[in-house]
């Protein structure tokens, strides 16, 4: 099986591709940019998957496919929210949000592999995708969750929302009183109820309100290690992949 990597970051690249070799996927080719990819498929049979970046250093990859007819399966991977990607209009396989976690890499191989021999043209509107991407659709996000307090009912309204959190299969909302609240939805689930520019994601563990960050210290192996104004019952660090992109969300 041919497969390539699409992806600006070459750290990421590298580690997407030695993830892959632990499901029996070898990629050797990795490609970094719009043009560096157009100028392959211009002069390489096409492979069989892609994984693809929807944002490379010079653009949306969705211009390589503006300017080649690709005949391959696409699997996206991408910082973009569930919500935007279903409006998508494409014939890809799946989708895998960043930082991609082993058994969401393994499920989407699997329904990759479960659609063979099959092998269509990647089909999509381009200017929908773009006018997505610059114009996000306008939608309401959670103002507040309701939760169980022994047989009470509690409304905690989101900006009283530190940090949201998993932990022993569990979702908890730690808030500005300093107490945790056990959630009824997985992180998972919360991706698209919550307001981006508040929260963000910054490991499969942890999301955190931007108005809760105290301060932020250089921790090992590049990452980040995040202070928040009350939530101390654990380190709150920033996943090395995700470190770029908290980095541009803070502004």
């Amino acid at each position: 099986m041919n497969v390539i990597i699409i992806e600006d970051e070459k750290p990421s690249a590298r580690r997407l591709q030695r993830m892959l070799k632990v499901v029996d996927l070898n990629a050797e080719t990795m490609l970094h940019s719009v043009e560096e990819s157009i100028e392959w498929f211009q002069n390489n049979e096409h492979p069989d998957l892609i994984f693809l970046d929807i944002q490379l250093s010079d653009g949306l990859s969705f211009e390589i496919f503006e300017a080649i007819d690709i005949k391959s399966a696409v699997i996206f991977t991408t910082a973009y929210d569930e919500y935007a990607l279903k409006a998508f209009k494409l014939n890809s396989i799946d989708y895998l949000l960043k930082p991609i976690d082993d058994e969401d890499l393994k499920t989407a191989v699997e329904k990759y592999k479960g659609r063979l021999p099959q092998k269509q043209s990647v089909t999509l509107d381009f200017n929908d995708i773009k006018n997505l991407l610059v114009n996000p659709i306008e939608r309401e996000y959670k103002k507040r969750f309701s939760v169980k307090v022994g047989q009470h009912l509690k409304l905690i309204n989101i900006e009283d929302i530190e940090c949201i959190y998993s932990e022993n299969k569990g979702t908890y909302a730690f808030t500005t009183e300093g107490r945790n609240y056990l959630l009824d939805a997985t992180l998972d689930e919360l991706e698209a109820d919550l307001e981006p520019d508040v929260f963000f994601r910054i490991s499969r563990k942890f999301y955190v309100n931007i108005n809760a960050i105290k301060d932020m210290v250089s921790y090992t192996n590049s990452r980040l290690q995040i202070k928040l104004n009350r939530f101390n019952e654990q380190d709150i660090i920033v996943a090395r992949e995700r470190v770029k992109d908290f980095k541009n969300w803070l502004e």
